[in-house]
């Protein structure tokens, strides 16, 4: 089987692969996986419950409009059609659990990385996904709490990474973000694109930024498929539990400290678990369904 990557050169070691943005060269867009037939097949045939499609607003807008919504009874290419005439992307999600052969790939990827980067903290937890998205769409002001990697296949993205430091990411906002997995609602000013990093991707390229890094996307001028890799390691892991202890800890009135070993870990990881098990978190995850694809694209009001 031919390698996924192309070129793996010396300076992408353990001591940047996970620390700075790396924008490295791959063969994913020439995959019979991701031709627009195939994609299409797999829209039509995809669970209800495993996609988000959402309707965002014009780029560069200062209004934040962001819509959820349903396919209907669109078949697969009319669902792509619609996202090329419109701004709204479709993500596809645990596409590894539900194609065989995206399980394959995703394996693939990361034995790959592990084979050009040996010191790499082992990954687990591993999941794939695929947006396609509008011309001139965008994703608006975020960070995600797993590690990631972004995946160009056609069309082109230019993506906006910052430092994950204040004041573009605070410890309360990574704590509250993490813990009700609502990581779009941090703030974000038009001047922090001062101080970020741009990259322009083109189809065969991937980018991976360090964790928490806040980002923001816009798409080019013609319809974007991309892939999204995402994955844990212990330390992301226990970053997660601790970051979403202190949450619950700084909701009742308390200043937690960030550690991530010892009694003081432990305590806050049950916390987080009663919590998360209780169903106190799950409330603040729910957004409405607003539109149905079959209808139309919905306008702006």
């Amino acid at each position: 089987m031919e390698p996924i990557f192309k070129e793996w050169g010396p300076k992408w070691c353990a001591s940047v692969f996970g620390h700075q943005p790396v924008r490295l060269e791959h063969r994913l867009n020439e995959h019979p996986l991701f031709s627009r037939d195939a994609l299409a097949d797999l829209i039509e045939h995809y669970p209800d419950d495993k996609y988000t499609l959402v309707h965002m607003g014009v780029q560069g807008s200062p209004r934040k409009l962001w819509r959820h919504g349903k396919i209907g009874r669109l078949s697969g290419s009319a669902v792509i059609d619609a996202i090329e005439e419109g701004r709204l992307w479709i993500n596809l999600l645990h596409v590894n659990e539900i194609d065989r052969r995206h399980q394959e790939l995703l394996d693939q990827i990361y034995t790959e990385i592990h084979g050009r980067v040996a010191s790499h903290p082992q990954t687990y937890r591993r999941i794939s996904g695929i947006l396609i998205s509008s011309p001139r769409a965008q994703v608006y002001y975020h960070f995600d709490t797993t590690g990631q990697n972004l995946w160009q296949i056609s069309g082109s993205k230019r993506v906006y990474v910052y430092p994950a430091t204040p004041p573009f990411i605070t410890e309360e906002l990574l704590e509250r973000c993490t813990l009700y997995h609502d990581e779009t609602s941090i703030p974000y000013q038009p001047w922090y694109d001062e101080f970020a990093s741009v990259f322009d991707l083109r189809p065969g390229q991937m980018l991976h930024w360090q964790l928490n890094a806040p980002h923001r996307i816009e798409n080019g001028d013609a319809l974007s498929v991309s892939l999204t890799t995402e994955f844990y390691t212990k330390q992301i892991r226990r970053h997660v539990f601790a970051t979403s202890g202190n949450g619950l800890l700084r909701e009742a009135g308390l200043r937690p400290h960030r550690t991530l070993t010892g009694p003081a870990f432990y305590a806050k990881m049950a916390v987080f678990a009663a919590a998360k098990k209780s169903g106190m978190l799950r409330s603040r995850q729910m957004r409405p369904v607003s539109f149905c694809l079959e209808e139309g694209i919905p306008d702006d009001r």
